[in-house]
């Protein structure tokens, strides 16, 4: 049995996921495909613009045999938590060989070479790296600056890259977990990763999922976007279009207004990502009617990148705390593998992970307390906090209560 895992947010699921599901399967001889997809917020610190388990639907509609869940505290942080906690979760399992991700780049070779330097940090690097980002520059421009010494047959500007950055850090993980797992790559194909026109064609064409939020914010019609989207997951994205979806960062403003008026200073620093510069920032722009949104683009300047200032943001919102990320991290990162969904006749795949997981594994919402250390119980609560926050904001903006995590059972799927 090969099976291959792949690290996503199907933010929605669009013909650029499609593809990458079968250029894995193909490039890697998968027998099954594994999928670890966000939950309900994604890595660049918003709340997910589709609900996870109408995205768990549309994956397995279009290859995927089995879709895991990763936990939020991992799924709304920097790229290194964000990939070590992926990594982590499909290492645990016991049953992948292969991780097969999309690059900017197309080259493992290079990915490599890059992860290799960011592992061992060699002091030219590391001077370099504290020089940049004492001129001010941004982490991601700064790290990009000391690596560039070391790429002598490369431009380091490919890490400008957000594909290759997460690329860089899959492989670092494995390296760091000694795990068996080998890593594939493939280049991404017609859209970039932050273009925000959709792609137009006479049949299929792939847009970025920013394009493709874009498209419905400024009022297409979701007809507009069937060229976009697979046929086999377009009728899931109908189905829950107005009843789940769409969420956006600006629907949770009251929640996050609230929290900020409730911290000071002092306690805001105690969230993950947020410095005491930050802290200070923060609370400098506090008004009545704060959005999400204009308070992240009033924080933004040359020192922190707008994606940053979300993911503090939503890390207050959410109480996720460095204290708490040290703890994960000395503990191993992911501490169980949550299921979302399968495919029916995947079930030969689950019977493997039953016998082979060093993680325990999350079928029932009920009684998962009874599976977990201190450790793992502190994490899964974090993401049922999260789903219900995020379930009572699609209750106030559509009039209709999703079911709990305690209700909704695994997506079984022909």
């Amino acid at each position: 049995m090969k099976v291959v895992g792949l690290i996503t947010e199907y933010n929605p699921f669009h013909n650029g996921h499609y593809y990458h599901i079968k250029e894995a399967r193909k490039e890697t001889g998968a027998d099954y495909c594994v999928v670890v997809m966000s939950g309900n917020y994604v890595q660049r610190g918003a709340p997910a613009f589709l609900d996870k388990y109408t995205r768990t639907q549309m994956a397995l509609a279009c290859g995927a045999d089995l879709v895991l869940e990763l936990p939020v505290s991992f799924a709304s942080s920097s790229a290194e938590y964000f990939s070590m906690g992926a990594v982590s979760l499909l290492n645990g399992i016991g049953v992948v060989d292969s991780l097969c991700f999309g690059s900017e780049c197309g080259s493992i070779s290079l990915l490599e070479e890059a992860s290799k330097i960011l592992e061992t940090e060699p002091p030219l690097f590391k001077s370099k790296l504290n020089e940049a980002l004492k001129d001010g520059k941004t982490f991601p421009q700064a790290r990009m600056e000391a690596l560039a010494p070391f790429l002598s047959d490369s431009d380091a500007s490919f890490l400008a890259s957000p594909n290759n950055i997460l690329g860089m850090e899959y492989i670092r993980a494995l390296h760091t977990l000694q795990s068996p797992i080998t890593p594939y790559t493939i280049k991404r194909v017609f859209a970039g990763y932050h273009k925000e026109d959709l792609n137009e064609g006479k049949d299929s064409v792939i847009s970025s999922a920013t394009a493709i939020r874009k498209a419905l914010k400024d009022g297409i019609g979701l007809s507009a976007l069937m060229q976009h989207i697979p046929s086999e997951a377009y009728p899931y994205l109908k189905n829950s279009y107005e009843i789940t979806w769409p969420v956006t960062e600006d629907d949770f403003s009251l929640l996050l207004q609230y929290k900020l008026m409730a911290e000071s200073k002092q306690s805001l620093t105690k969230y993950l990502d947020v410095t005491p510069d930050l802290a200070n920032r923060i609370a400098g722009i506090l008004r009545p009617g704060l959005t999400f949104l204009d308070a992240a683009r009033e924080m933004k300047s040359r020192q922190w990148t707008l994606t940053r200032i979300n993911r503090s943001l939503l890390h207050i919102m959410l109480n996720i705390t460095e204290d708490t990320m040290k703890l994960y991290k000395a503990e191993g990162y992911a501490q169980y593998a949550r299921i979302l969904g399968i495919r029916k006749s995947s079930s030969p795949l689950l019977r493997a992970m039953a016998k082979k997981s060093n993680l325990p594994l999350i079928t029932k919402v009920g009684g998962a307390a009874d599976k977990l250390k201190e450790t793992g119980q502190k994490m899964f609560k974090e993401d049922l906090f999260a789903a219900a926050l995020y379930n009572e904001v699609i209750y106030h903006k559509f009039g209709i209560l999703p079911k709990s995590e305690y209700k909704q059972g695994i997506i079984l799927q022909d």
